[in-house]
């Protein structure tokens, strides 16, 4: 025999046990209801057939002492229950009232009780209707027999049972109905907690439980609410430090810049070794002041990025103009399906895209297309490159700090930076990042933001 399963959901598995409850506590009390009144209704009925038995039984015992009386005729006198009737045994001689009641409906055990001098009393089916049989002896050769039906009753205790099912049901439906409200307050708090989570691991570091009054939930609002609190303070404290960090390097990095770019204008006048390694120390600090840059921002973005005052902007000029400046052309660019608007700070989305056109550059062979298409309510931008692909087992690694793919796909002076930094922009924004195959060859990264409508 299969079983349905257990429910796995904590609220199926509340409403569900709720609707057990309530159905086995409510068959228990409609089949003890239904014992009892069918043991009293039945008590009653046996006793009033056995008083009223006695009665008839004086009447005929009264009519039948005069020698020769006829039964037949003093039967034809007496008043038999209704759809009942009256049946006497009088040397091994059988009378009955009715031609429908017959000496095989007595049950042979009835018969042998009364002979040996006792009344007694039998439940038994007489042409197929429930009937109460109670007989007892008038003389020694004359035994009385009261065949009453109990179609009444029956119909009486059909009607009972029926409206104890029916109360059963509506019983399990109200557990049903309770442990579905109950289930729905037991998993509230924990939903407020998962939905608070959310918005704290999407960066709103503000977010906190509600206080509540129950004592049971204080605990855990309390010291969630703490947790988050030293959890920010910690965030807040190391963006202060990384920016801290940044804003003095930029002084010491600035005089370097101009001193190798003062060496580099006398270039002619310095020997070959000399100006090989200038060259050398310029690219790195371009590489340095690059990942300085993308520190700072992450250090911003750390500490919350405010988008109160964002603007709707047109994504097709905002990714044209950022080819332009990274120093691609726009036909690069593909939207035939029109641009489509966002909502987001230019700068900080620039540089988010900008940092992907660096990375197809850099890693993946150069940058071979940028398409914008809708998809349902946002709008998608993919970023083609030219290079092998980024294998399956690299493509969520890559969007971590200082990570970069383990396959090779050409120049490794990136930062690890860019990436990171594009996925926390797009997700403050409502959006998301994330790598796929290129359906040509290479790898494809594919940016979302929400549209705006018009």
């Amino acid at each position: 025999m299969r079983f349905l399963p257990w429910p796995r959901a904590l609220r199926g598995r509340v409403a569900l046990s709720f609707t057990l409850g309530a159905l086995v506590l409510s068959t228990a009390l409609a089949t003890f209801t239904f014992l009892v009144a069918r043991g009293y209704l039945i008590g009653q009925r046996e006793r009033e057939a056995v008083r009223q038995t006695y009665l008839d039984g004086a009447f005929l015992r009264n009519q039948l002492a005069t020698p020769g009386a006829p039964v037949d005729e003093i039967l034809t006198t007496a008043d038999p229950p209704a759809d009942g009737a009256f049946v006497v045994r009088q040397y091994g001689q059988w009378y009955s009232t009715t031609l429908g009641v017959d000496p095989p409906t007595v049950p042979e055990t009835l018969q042998k009780h009364v002979r040996s001098g006792h009344a007694g009393y039998v439940l038994t089916e007489v042409n197929g209707t429930p009937s109460l049989i109670v007989g007892l002896r008038l003389s020694p050769v004359t035994q009385f027999y009261r065949v009453a039906p109990l179609t009444e009753l029956t119909d009486t205790l059909n009607t009972l049972g029926a409206i104890l099912a029916i109360g059963t049901v509506l019983a399990a439906a109200g557990g049903a109905a309770v442990g579905r409200w109950a289930s729905h307050k037991a998993v509230q708090p924990i939903h407020l907690v998962a939905a608070t989570a959310a918005q704290i691991a999407g960066g709103s570091l503000d977010s906190r439980l509600p206080n509540t009054s129950d004592p049971d939930l204080a605990i855990i609002v309390g010291s969630f609410n703490s947790m988050v609190d030293t959890l920010q303070q910690r965030v807040e404290r190391d963006a202060r430090f990384a920016a801290d960090v940044g804003h003095e390097m930029r002084s010491p990095l600035t005089t370097l810049v101009a001193s190798v770019e003062l060496l580099n204008r006398h270039r002619k006048d310095l020997p070959p070794r000399a100006v090989q390694a200038i060259g050398m120390v310029s690219g790195e600090l371009t590489r340095l002041q690059y990942l300085l840059d993308n520190l700072l921002h992450l250090a911003k973005a750390d500490a919350g990025l405010d988008l109160t005052d964002a603007s709707v902007l047109p994504l097709g000029d905002l990714v044209r103009h950022t080819l332009n400046r990274s120093g691609h052309s726009a036909d690069l660019l593909n939207a035939a399906d029109g641009d489509g608007r966002v909502r987001g700070d230019k700068y900080l989305l620039e540089r988010a895209f900008a940092n992907l056109i660096d990375n197809a550059d850099r890693h993946g062979g150069g940058l071979r297309a940028v398409t914008i298409r809708p998809d349902g309510e946002k709008l998608l931008v993919l970023f083609d490159d030219a290079g092998q692909g980024i294998p399956l087992e690299d493509r969520e690694r890559i969007f971590e700090r200082f990570a970069t793919s383990r396959a090779a796909r050409g120049s490794s002076s990136g930062t690890g930076l860019g990436l990171a930094l594009a996925t926390q922009t797009l997700s403050a924004h409502g959006g998301a990042l994330w790598c796929t195959d290129n359906p040509a060859e290479g790898a494809r990264f594919v940016a979302s933001l929400p549209l705006v409508a018009p």
